[in-house]
């Protein structure tokens, strides 16, 4: 058995999917969702769905290892980042080689990197007129959205396009992805 830590600080959708998607495999299980911000919704996706949510803050990620002890003791195998927004930790790098995978609200390399995130995202590419956009689901590694590409998908920007309505867009290829290359990616 495979099992995952989903890593979140938003509202969850994309926590939900992956947690649904793996609900009735025998070969993979979300063990738990981790999330960094107290109120996230989040955590309450995962409760209704049966799956354990544990806060942690920025000293548990970066100081006293209360997060690396925890995906030890669930016996953790690989972590997804599902709208978290920290650099992770090089402890739980070391700790989890190739085995940490994002998303990203864009066709990396482009708009990428610190503070390039949801709408700021969205909103760079509009203001810059591109023809197309999409997701890039990556490896992590030290550096924001600059690990290894697993996949990208594209749609095209419309003329009269927003940031809304592009983001709308990109949250469908996230659906509709992101557990499937997950699923691939982790069962070969």
């Amino acid at each position: 058995m495979i099992r995952i830590a989903i890593f979140a600080s938003g509202n969850g959708s994309n926590a939900q999917r992956i947690i649904e998607y793996f609900a009735e495999n025998t070969q993979v299980k979300v063990e738990c969702v981790i999330y960094n911000v107290k109120d996230a919704f989040v955590a309450e996706r995962a409760k209704m769905l049966g799956v354990e949510a544990r806060y942690f803050g920025r000293k548990d990620f970066y100081e006293n290892g209360s997060v690396r002890l925890f995906l030890k003791d669930h016996q953790i195998d690989w972590i997804v980042l599902a709208g978290f927004l920290w650099l992770v930790p090089g402890d739980l790098l070391e700790d989890f080689p190739q085995h940490i995978i994002n998303i990203h609200p864009a066709l990396l390399p482009n708009y990428g990197g610190k503070g390039m995130y949801g709408r700021h995202v969205h909103e760079a590419v509009v203001a810059n007129c591109e023809k197309e956009s999409g997701i890039t689901i990556h490896l992590v590694d030290d550096h924001y959205d600059k690990g290894q590409v697993l996949f990208q998908a594209k749609c095209a920007l419309a003329p009269d396009e927003t940031p809304d309505s592009l983001a709308a867009k990109v949250h469908e290829l996230e659906y509709e992805y992101f557990p499937q290359v997950i699923a691939k990616t982790l069962l070969g």
